[in-house]
């Protein structure tokens, strides 16, 4: 909400600031003339004719259809600095898609997939992996129990709430339950000798 009411502001103070105040009848500037009709300057051509001219966009036709579209690509990364492993490769010879590609996971074995699409079969994967995965395992964590109380906590005594006559829709809402704040445990000075 702010930026756009700065946005407005700083929109409004461009355009003021830029505006130009041209005499029209009955107007009197200092350095104008007042006339009758108004006298503007002659304005020069522009400096780059090219750019007065009006740009046409052309509609383009629908683009050629290849019935029988092929291709081939493939690539391999291995950068040892950041230890990024990976490779594609993949084939099209008109409806019928081959390929594969593989990667280093983050447990250390390398995932190969291997591809194929047509309209008969569809998309079909299959998934191997190679190496042993390395489990890290996490460190156990020592917790401390808390010292036991010498002396039982106090307990203190809420008054019970008077029972409330249900209300219907003719005498208006329910009430809601009142909640009371959980009591905070007491601590015996004993227990922290």
């Amino acid at each position: 909400m702010a930026q756009t009411l700065l946005l407005v502001v700083v929109s409004a103070l461009v355009a003021v600031s830029n505006a130009v105040v041209v005499p029209g009848p009955g107007l009197a500037l200092p350095g104008y003339p007042s006339l009758a009709a108004p006298v503007y300057p002659k304005l020069a051509a522009p400096i780059y004719p090219g750019l007065a001219k009006v740009a046409v966009a052309k509609v383009a036709g629908p683009e050629p259809y290849d019935p029988n579209p092929q291709y081939s690509f493939s690539y391999d990364v291995h950068d040892s600095s950041t230890g990024d492993v990976k490779n594609q490769q993949e084939t099209r010879s008109g409806d019928v898609v081959q390929g594969s590609y593989s990667l280093i996971e983050a447990d250390g074995t390398r995932r190969i997939v291997e591809y194929t699409a047509d309209p008969v079969h569809g998309f079909n994967a299959v998934v191997h992996r190679e190496g042993v995965a390395v489990k890290a395992v996490a460190p156990v964590a020592k917790v401390l129990a808390p010292a036991p109380l010498l002396h039982a906590p106090l307990v203190a005594k809420l008054p019970a709430l008077p029972a409330l006559a249900p209300l219907g829709p003719a005498y208006g809402p329910a009430l809601a339950p009142a909640y009371r704040p959980a009591l905070a445990p007491a601590y015996s000075p004993l227990a922290y000798h």
